[in-house]
């Protein structure tokens, strides 16, 4: 029988070749696949695969990744929740992937599987899991929020009624852009040192998850990706990203973690959008569109 760890890395394996093959044949393109291992006598020991697709008809830059790597110590950012594990050596795996669609009216969609396991100086291995789902619209549509919010919720319900309604919240708090005061974007469901079902459930949770992703995204992809839009919906999609940007870069915990542990940076980079725009207290038109998507969908709401 596997051992637990090869079992999760087999799933995840799959799990990525399962999204980017599907993928692949929803643009048109196809992606590089890049398989990297870190040099002998760096902190960090390891190696992944690295999918993307770039310039292609649907997806501007899709990015789906593998990585397992193990570590001397776990870094700062997964041990602000477990002091106790400070220093601990640690082995991480995950599958992660950001697409960025070509047309404004499709939106962009963030989604991670994962599991870390340490063992604490004169203690026994600790494993836990993490994950989930969200979505970044920059022009709105009600039937795609619930549509994305239901498929997380059938996905969660099998493992406690309590399970969507606290990743959910979590999801909410977690994609906050604080120096903004901004939601980024609709959301979904986000849960991180998740062990509490056990191994096998923990485990089964989490790919259930993972499972759910294409069922959340494809139908929204399918429903917008031919809809006309001009130079002015071109615009504001770059300035968007610049929020994306801005959230990856400053608070989120998964590229701080691959950053400080001495990760490869042009893989955990992958979620970056390859085409952004700032611009100077921006104002957008009320009643536009684009206010809209301000007022009805950056907002903390219950989509189901």
């Amino acid at each position: 029988m596997k051992n637990p760890t090869q079992r999760v890395r087999d799933y995840l394996v799959n799990l990525q070749d399962r999204i980017t093959s599907t993928i692949a044949v929803v643009d048109g393109g196809s992606f590089v696949v890049d398989h990297w291992k870190k040099p002998a006598g760096e902190r960090l020991q390891g190696s992944g695969i690295t999918q993307i697709l770039e310039d292609g008809a649907v997806f501007e830059r899709a990015g789906c990744g593998f990585s397992h790597v193990t570590g001397p110590a776990l870094p700062p950012s997964a041990t602000q929740h477990r002091p106790e594990l400070s220093g601990a050596p640690f082995e991480a795996m995950g599958v992660s992937l950001v697409f960025h669609p070509r047309n404004p009216m499709v939106p962009t969609v963030h989604m991670n599987v994962r599991m870390i396991a340490a063992t604490p100086k004169g203690g026994q291995p600790v494993c836990w899991f993490g994950g989930g789902m969200d979505l970044t619209p920059y022009y709105g549509f009600e039937e795609d929020a619930e549509h994305f919010h239901r498929t997380c919720k059938a996905a969660l319900d099998p493992f406690g009624v309590d399970k969507y309604p606290r990743f959910k919240k979590w999801c909410d708090e977690y994609f906050y852009l604080k120096h903004r005061d901004e939601q980024r974007g609709i959301g979904g469901v986000f849960f991180d040192d998740f062990s509490e079902l056990g191994f096998e459930g923990s485990f089964a949770m989490m790919r259930s998850v993972g499972d759910a992703f294409l069922d959340a995204y494809l139908p929204i992809v399918d429903r917008r990706k031919t809809l006309p839009s001009g130079e002015r919906e071109r615009e504001f999609q770059l300035y968007r990203r610049g929020r994306y940007v801005e959230f990856n870069l400053v608070w989120d915990r998964g590229t701080h973690f691959g950053l400080q542990s001495g990760g490869r940076s042009e893989s955990i980079l992958l979620s970056m959008p390859p085409l952004v725009s700032w611009s100077y207290q921006r104002q957008e038109a009320p009643g536009s569109h684009e206010a809209q998507l301000y007022s009805d969908f950056l907002v903390r709401k219950d989509w189901v």
